[in-house]
């Protein structure tokens, strides 16, 4: 849009201003252009010919009421080209993608082609690739590679005892491959678990609590697999996604166990030498192996204590004293062995608290035992007296003081009792 006027010489308007618009004659310099790129669509495998996939949408810089923007499409090359070279259809004038052929499990490009005039030769193009992910729907059943599968386990451990195998046809690393496993029969005490490998998608079966081959040495599990999603309506999951599993628990040799664990007893200190304190009692978890215990003695910390081996009765074989700086707090504690017959050996530990009350066996004794005084001291007083005992009460203070008897007619000495 131009504005003219006329003018003089010296510069005064003789006529005007008037408009003159200036039309630009719009010339197909522009190609077309894909903005929106990357450009990913979905499709369900086995999806009805003439299901949309997507659209693609291109640009033209040039006058939109002329051919020089007006665009077609069309595919250019799709890869790869099996089953069929042509799976795919463009519409010309939208740029929607839509399925020729049911689309197989396997993901395509496509070149496509946008062209201006009208597709008419003369036109100017651009390309865009355009990537069509076939995505699986879930129509085949995860299946175990076998019936029955086999397992061993020691009694007592824990962990991953066998891993089980399936096949799925579907696409992997889809919801419709991955499997989840389940154990709806064989399990009344929860001692195993099942979890899904997520790179190998075998299913690990572990024993989360220790078995004990004397309460069962066999044991059978019913195991189920499913997909993480739905199978489609017609597919169903057949025998083949149930499998099951014979596990053997091996024996294993256990030490024996004591009863009770620690064990208690009351004793006076300073009973005989040999008196008996209790007759420990251990027995073998191995019941079917009908072994033998012997007993023996592990830590004695002041060697007061022995057992008979044969039949687990505990004696003394020294004085017991509760002032033993062995003796915490009244108890002395001591710990014995029980030991199988086994090949090799096992051995359980009972500890033994023997809390000991005090006896009267400890004399008084005074502080301090010395004291000194001026022959012509004026105080006469001359030192003040205490005592202790390591006894417990009422075998300790309150205590009283006597003078020893005093030689000689005149008695120098005397003492008074000023507290316990």
């Amino acid at each position: 849009q131009l504005e003219v006027e006329v003018v003089d010489m010296n510069g005064k308007t003789l006529d005007g201003p008037v408009r003159l618009d200036v039309s630009v004659i719009d010339q197909n310099d522009n190609r077309p252009m894909f903005k929106e790129g990357p450009y990913v669509g979905h499709v369900m495998e086995g999806s009805a010919t003439g299901t949309t996939v997507m659209r693609m949408a291109a640009f033209d810089a040039d006058d939109a009421g002329t051919d020089n923007a007006l665009l077609r499409y069309n595919i250019l090359r799709q890869t790869p080209t099996k089953p069929s070279p042509n799976m795919f259809y463009i519409d010309p004038e939208k740029g929607d993608i839509v399925t020729v052929v049911s689309p197989a499990l396997l993901d395509r490009e496509l070149v496509i082609e946008a062209k201006d005039m009208g597709g008419m030769d003369v036109g100017l193009t651009g390309t865009a690739t355009a990537t069509i992910l076939i995505d699986d729907k879930n129509d085949h059943a995860p299946e175990f590679t076998k019936k029955e599968f086999q397992a061993t386990v020691k009694e007592g451990v824990t962990g991953v005892i066998v891993n089980l195998t399936v096949g799925d046809r579907d696409d992997p690393a889809t919801g419709a491959w991955r499997a989840v496993y389940s154990i709806i029969n064989g399990n009344p005490g929860q001692s195993f678990e099942i979890h899904t490998n997520p790179q190998t998608n075998e299913g690990m079966l572990s024993v989360v609590k220790p078995l004990d081959y004397e309460i069962s040495a066999f044991h059978t599990l019913l195991i189920k697999v499913e997909n993480e999603d739905p199978l489609i309506p017609d597919i169903t999951y057949g025998p083949s996604s149930t499998a099951t599993v014979q596990i053997t628990v091996e024996d294993v040799n256990e030490g024996p166990v004591f009863h009770p664990n620690p064990m208690a007893v009351t004793k006076q200190e300073n009973i005989p030498v040999g008196s008996v304190v209790l007759t420990v009692n251990a027995t073998d978890p191995d019941t079917l192996q009908h072994q033998t215990i012997r007993y023996s003695v592990y830590k004695d910390p002041a060697g007061w204590l022995e057992i008979n081996p044969t039949n687990g009765t505990v004696g003394t074989t020294a004085v017991l004293d509760r002032e033993s700086p062995f003796v915490h707090n009244n108890v002395y504690t001591a710990l014995f062995l029980a030991i199988d017959s086994g090949n090799p050996p096992a051995t359980g530990t009972g500890t033994l608290h023997i809390t000991l009350e005090d006896v009267n066996d400890n004399v008084p004794s005074l502080y301090p035992t010395l004291a000194k005084v001026c022959d012509d001291a004026k105080d006469l007083r001359v030192v003040v007296l205490g005592a202790s005992d390591k006894d417990l009460h009422p075998n300790t203070d309150p205590f009283k003081f006597e003078l020893s008897k005093q030689s000689g007619p005149e008695k120098l000495w005397r003492i008074n009792r000023l507290n316990s």
